[in-house]
């Protein structure tokens, strides 16, 4: 993995997302190894975040690196009309490494072709979120003691939520059954449901989020308004899925509820309080899990 870019889930095997969660549960365990402290990292964020950027620099931080960067396009010189190819491969002279998140399917793939130094993609578009995924799986493991045959439901955006789509990559290395759970505006492509019949993996596709006390995982997300070219379409779909506490009674006992967060009204508040809610925790893995990202590509041994 060494100077490796992580553009799409894909571009690690088994093994190796296995690896990356095995130096998680080391860095969860011993958060403050200053083991890149005469490195720098660029974080480059074309489009707003809070947890993946603010996750990203406090494990930079604890690694001992240094960050430099942008949090918004507007302060860098896009506004200038600068070209993507020119901003990365100006600002592979400066790091040693780069975050990148766009709002361009595909930009992340194109940053790593231009660049000197290897790009972790923190989300490109609808198209993949690598080191989400990643988190995931961490959390998955954690809470179930495995990643094997697992039913995983996803509810929500499955369209434009790129999440869900490199989380589906990932868990199919581990024979999961998954239940996709959408309005017809936003249902799991279609490529992705080739992908899972090339690989003889199960899946449902239902309208109502119903049958919950099958699921080990239940995934939500939420709609994703700045995905809508046309506001009435999102105003139809917005609240498609609310889950309350109460819809938790017979599900399992070991099932959790995850979310990539920021959530709007698609988990109701008073799920805050449920012993399956782990959220907030599954946004805390992703320190542990995008140290163990860093340092695999740093070469830390």
């Amino acid at each position: 993995m060494k100077n490796k870019s992580l553009v799409s889930i894909s571009d690690y095997t088994r093994d190796e997302i296995l690896r990356i969660l095995e130096l998680a549960a080391f860095y969860e365990a011993n958060p403050n190894q200053p083991e890149l402290k005469e490195k720098v990292v660029a974080s480059l964020f074309f489009e707003p975040s809070t947890r993946t950027r603010l996750s990203f620099e406090t494990a930079i931080n604890r690694l001992g690196a240094r960050v430099i960067g942008f949090t918004d396009s507007s302060s860098s010189s896009t506004t200038k009309g600068e070209t993507l190819k020119d901003t990365i491969k100006m600002v592979s002279n400066y790091a040693d490494l780069i975050v990148m998140r766009h709002p361009l399917e595909g930009s992340a793939r194109y940053a790593s072709e231009q660049s000197r130094v290897p790009i972790i993609n923190a989300g490109d578009g609808a198209n993949q979120h690598p080191t989400q995924t990643l988190l995931d799986l961490y959390s998955i493991q954690k809470t179930q003691g495995t990643l094997e045959n697992l039913t995983v439901f996803m509810v929500g955006d499955l369209k434009y939520g790129r999440t869900v789509h490199s989380l589906l990559m990932a868990l199919s290395h581990f024979n999961p059954v998954f239940h996709f759970v959408a309005p017809k505006e936003l249902e799991m492509p279609c490529e992705y449901k080739a992908f899972l019949r090339e690989r003889g993996i199960e899946f449902y596709e239902q309208k109502e989020m119903n049958n919950l006390e099958q699921a080990d995982i239940l995934y939500m997300t939420r709609v994703q308004k700045e995905r809508f070219s046309d506001p009435m379409e999102y105003e139809r779909v917005k609240n498609a899925y609310v889950l309350r506490n109460a819809m938790l009674e017979k599900t399992k006992e070991n099932m959790k509820v995850l979310h990539p967060l920021p959530r709007v009204n698609e988990i109701h508040t008073d799920v805050d309080s449920s012993e399956k809610a782990y959220y907030f925790q599954q946004a805390e893995n992703g320190v542990y899990t995008r140290m163990a990202i860093i340092s695999a590509i740093m070469g830390i041994k």
